[in-house]
């Protein structure tokens, strides 16, 4: 990897990992939940799947992840896993999440493309394996009206994306590069200011008049055009059939080898909560919103959580072909040398398991495990 990039992508890691993350756990890597829900209780008389205590589940307080917010608010994940306990950690920094991986702290992941991407590479292909799909969409350019009226306006304007490197910022490195504009990828200056914020600063930061506006995913967008933001651009819009990666399933290659009953029973549990989700978009709006009041403390109010949840498809296609543009666009970037991502999905217990709902199989656009 030539010296440049190695910078980038390490200060990039470094960057995204130093975030701080909900509640810092003992293994510090995310937070542990704890929440009561009644319907993760484990069922009487049912055994352990493959011998094992717990399954170790991650995911993120946020709607991307709806699959496993409702899977467990819902009490999925722990009625597919028997007597085996569905334990759960929770993240907000891509990075942080595949160190918990490699560290064993997790067993399996909700998670996004561009840290599932460099946690691959970095890793030379030996510590993880994409294994399903979970969302599409909820990706927005958000602005101040006052400010930016036109695409064409956001030149010379401060721009925020969640950190260095991650999946949103790649998105808007790459289209301020399609308009013709100029920015340094790691320091975020040139035609564009782009100001890496957390999340749950960025609309505080909005409010305050520090940024002019963000590319973000649901609900910090939906939280901005509360604040009076404008939607300027929705992400789905750049891409064929409205459809691309927000959100995928990990595991590690060693779990998915020594205990695939596991895995295939979490993936059980993914299924039936897109299902559900798609059948009972209501009902499975409130549920989500539930189990991140349960997570965080806070639900959200109905005018950030009803459009943001109404721009997320939930699917259990992992949208592979998008998934190798995405890297592509990191390389363009200049954050990412070219990887070789030959191996970095193994959709067999999925594919499985859909066959017996009787849905159809999903593709791996030729970067499928041998």
């Amino acid at each position: 990897m030539p010296a440049n990039r190695s910078t980038l992508v390490r200060r990039g890691i470094a960057a995204v990992a130093a975030l701080p993350l909900l509640t810092l756990a003992a293994c510090g890597y995310g937070s542990e939940s704890t929440a009561d829900n009644a319907k993760e209780k484990v069922a009487a008389g049912s055994s352990k799947i493959d011998g094992l205590d717990s399954v170790k589940i991650g995911y993120f307080g946020n709607l991307t992840h709806g699959t496993a917010l409702v899977a467990r608010q819902q009490g999925l994940f722990q009625k597919q896993l028997g007597a085996t306990k569905a334990a759960y950690q929770i993240f907000n920094a891509g990075p942080s999440e595949i160190e918990a991986l490699n560290s064993k702290s997790i067993d399996i992941g909700w998670i996004g493309p561009s840290p599932a991407i460099n946690g691959y590479t970095k890793a030379n292909g030996t510590n993880l394996r994409i294994i399903g799909g979970s969302a599409s969409g909820g990706v927005k350019l958000v602005v101040n009206p006052k400010k930016i009226k036109s695409l064409k306006d956001v030149k010379g304007k401060k721009i925020a994306t969640p950190q260095l490197g991650n999946t949103q910022d790649v998105a808007f490195l790459n289209w301020i590069a399609d308009q013709g504009w100029k920015v340094d990828a790691e320091t975020g200056k040139g035609d564009v200011s782009v100001v890496r914020t957390d999340n749950k600063i960025t609309p505080d930061a909005y409010a305050s008049g520090a940024i002019d506006g963000a590319w973000v995913p649901e609900p910090t967008a939906s939280k901005l055009v509360a604040e009076g933001g404008k939607v300027l651009l929705d992400e789905a819009s750049l891409w064929p059939d409205k459809k691309f990666v927000i959100t995928n399933i990990i595991v590690r290659q060693d779990f998915l080898k020594e205990h695939p009953k596991a895995v295939e029973a979490v993936l059980k549990a993914a299924v039936g909560a897109n299902k559900w989700i798609n059948a009972n978009p209501d009902k499975a709006k409130a549920a989500a919103n539930k189990q991140l009041e349960a997570d965080s403390g806070k639900a959200l109010p109905a005018d950030v959580l009803d459009p943001a949840w109404t721009s997320i498809q939930f699917t259990d296609d992992p949208l592979a072909a998008t998934l190798n543009t995405e890297a592509e666009h990191a390389v363009k970037a200049g954050l990412l040398e070219k990887p070789n991502l030959k191996g970095i999905y193994d959709l067999t217990l999925l594919n499985k398991v859909l066959k017996a709902e009787g849905a159809s199989t999903v593709d791996d656009a030729g970067l499928g495990a041998s």
